[in-house]
C-alpha cells in the first residue's frame, strides 16, 4: 500500500523528527553537530524555511519550522542529507544511509501548542540525559531563546516576540516557561503526534485543517451508519 503523503501546510509551523538508522549515530563529535548546523542554516535560507527551534541529539533531531510552500520542507531536508551523509561517511570511513527513511512531521496549532512544542524540543537534551539543564546543551536553540547567545539559524516566531516588549523581557518569560517543564500528558501528546504524523492541536484546529486540506484528519466514527427509518404515515 502506498504511503499517504505528509500533511504539510504553507506558512504553518511543523514539528519535524528525523531519526538515525538503528543503531547508528547521526552525531559523534562536536564537529558533526557544527557542520550539520552550517548546512541547516544554508538550506533553510535557500528554501525560505523559517527555523524556530531545534535540538540535535546523537541518534535523532527535532526541528520546529514554517515552510513557505508544500515542497520546501522535503527539499530542505533532502539537501541537508545530500551534503551531510557523504561528509559523515567520509569522516568515519563508513558507507550507506544514515537516516531512518523519510522524516516525520506534524502540523502545529499556533495558538495553543506552538510554545509547548518549542519547549518540548529544547528540553529534549535534558530528557535524553545529554545535559542537566537546557542552557548547558550547546546543540539546541534554547541558548538563543534564553539570551545566552544569538543563533543565526533561528527565525523567532511572532509568539516568541509577543512574550515581551524587549529582548530581556522575552528571554526572561521564555526561560520561566521552560523552567515549568512539560506535563507527562503533554509530552505524550507531542511525541505521539509527530510519530504518527498527526496534527498537534485542538479539535477545532483539526476540523479547520480537514476543510483546508480536503483530507480526513479526525478519526472516523466507529460502527455502521445509522439506518434511515421511513416516516410513519399519519393515515
Amino acid at each position: 500500500m502506498a504511503r499517504q503523503p505528509r500533511l504539510i501546510l504553507p506558512k504553518q509551523p511543523h514539528h519535524i523528527l528525523q531519526r538515525a538508522n538503528d543503531p547508528q549515530l547521526i552525531f559523534r563529535a562536536d564537529e558533526d553537530y557544527a557542520q550539520f548546523l552550517v548546512w541547516l542554516k544554508e538550506a533553510s535560507r535557500f528554501y525560505k524555511v523559517a527555523i524556530h527551534a531545534y535540538a540535535l541529539l546523537p541518534t535523532h533531531l527535532h526541528l520546529l519550522a514554517t515552510p513557505p510552500d508544500e515542497d520546501s520542507l522535503a527539499a530542505m531536508m533532502q539537501k541537508i542529507g545530500r551534503l551531510y551523509v557523504p561528509w559523515y561517511n567520509a569522516r568515519y570511513a563508513r558507507a550507506g544511509g544514515l537516516f531512518e527513511g523519510r522524516f516525520r512531521t506534524a502540523v502545529v496549532d499556533t495558538d495553543r501548542h506552538f510554545l509547548m512544542c518549542s519547549r518540548f524540543i529544547e528540553l529534549a537534551p535534558v530528557r535524553e540525559g545529554q545535559a542537566m539543564e537546557p542552557g548547558r546543551y550547546a546543540w539546541s536553540s534554547y541558548p538563543h531563546h534564553a539570551g545566552l547567545r544569538p543563533d543565526p539559524a533561528i527565525t523567532d516566531h511572532a509568539l516568541f516576540w509577543a512574550l515581551g516588549n524587549t529582548p530581556f523581557q522575552r528571554e526572561a518569560a521564555y526561560t520561566e516557561l521552560v523552567g515549568q517543564g512539560i506535563a507527562p500528558d503533554e509530552l505524550a501528546l507531542i511525541a505521539n503526534s509527530v510519530q504518527k504524523g498527526q496534527p498537534l492541536g485542538t479539535q477545532a484546529f483539526k476540523i479547520g485543517l480537514e476543510q483546508k486540506s480536503g483530507r480526513r484528519i479526525l478519526p472516523a466514527k466507529r460502527g455502521r451508519p445509522a439506518k434511515q427509518v421511513a416516516p410513519v404515515s399519519a393515515d
